[in-house]
């Protein structure tokens, strides 16, 4: 797949302190780019950067073949975005927020607003004003906007804040749906990394505003790792009977409470023996596969994916 935005040394520097710091990314068409880090990391910056919001201090960003400039308009009008929290004019209703939209956009297909309100699952609410709204519908009236002009390009921070159990499954699959039926490609930033697994092709991890890792999801899912992870009393002394009276040597303690042995051969009842016959209370022992967030923080504590 070709590229639709690129960075090149993209560098931006606050009051003598530089936040982002030589980012080189790259997002192919039709993707789905999950953009990961903790706050204050760099993503938002990296975000206004690419919709001209924020200027560069240094680099390149590259998007549907052209470099971008404070006068790329007709780049911007190819994208569609939510950057931080989605504003509106509150008094009014949804409808009469989004054919406002429109007219700034240039983009006067009226059927869109029905289709985008219904995409969002957001009906029943023409005699509602916005300030009425909970967080979730704005939420879900940020992403009706964001995607109401059919755009190329999806720029999205955080779309599923404020959103239940159920809004988020119906978000992440509008956003398959958008990026396989309709060759949307979408960046998006998110905190909860099981939405992430689950929906994106290729993460982008950022630290300290470095870019520390840029890898297809399937890499990630292919490494994952089977393990039995066990919530003791005392996770050190369990480690040793473990080892002393099993010869496991293939474990990692994680806190007081938590230990998980990477050698699944020995079969779990093995190990409860051992335990509750020296008596370490067991509260539970389950078999896990390492998951997204384990390999994200293994990458903010210093770990890389091996090859």
């Amino acid at each position: 797949m070709s590229s639709i935005l690129r960075t090149t040394q993209l560098t931006k520097v606050f009051q003598g302190r530089e936040v982002v710091s030589n980012v080189n990314m790259n997002i192919k068409q039709g993707e789905i780019y999950g953009f990961l880090g903790p706050n204050g990391a760099g993503k938002t910056t990296i975000m206004k950067m690419i919709t001209n919001l924020v200027k560069p201090t240094g680099g390149e960003i590259e998007i549907f073949g052209e470099k971008l400039t404070p006068k790329s308009y007709h780049l911007l009008g190819r994208m569609g975005t939510i950057i931080e929290v989605p504003v509106f004019y509150d008094r009014l209703k949804a409808r009469e927020n989004l054919e406002l939209h429109c007219e700034y956009m240039g983009y006067y297909n009226k059927k869109s607003i029905d289709d985008a309100l219904e995409l969002v699952n957001l009906t029943n609410i023409d005699n509602k004003p916005v300030k009425d709204f909970s967080l979730g519908m704005k939420q879900r009236l940020g992403i009706a906007r964001a995607i109401i002009t059919k755009p190329e390009l999806l720029i999205l921070d955080e779309p599923i804040n404020g959103l239940d159990p159920v809004g988020i499954k119906e978000i992440r699959d509008l956003f398959k749906m958008l990026s396989k039926e309709y060759g949307i490609t979408l960046l998006v930033s998110s905190h909860i990394l099981g939405e992430m697994e689950q929906m994106a092709d290729t993460i982008g991890v950022i630290n300290h505003g470095r870019l520390i890792e840029e890898v297809p999801m399937d890499r990630v899912r292919e490494r994952n790792t089977e393990y039995i992870e066990l919530i003791v009393s005392d996770s050190k002394k369990a480690a040793f009977l473990l080892s002393d009276q099993l010869n496991l040597t293939n474990f990692k303690v994680i806190d007081e409470h938590t230990l998980r042995v990477y050698d699944t051969r020995t079969a779990q009842n093995e190990m409860t023996k051992v335990l509750v016959v020296n008596d370490v209370m067991i509260e539970s022992i389950h078999k896990k596969n390492s998951s997204l967030e384990d390999y994200f923080l293994s990458l903010l504590n210093g770990g890389e994916l091996s090859a």
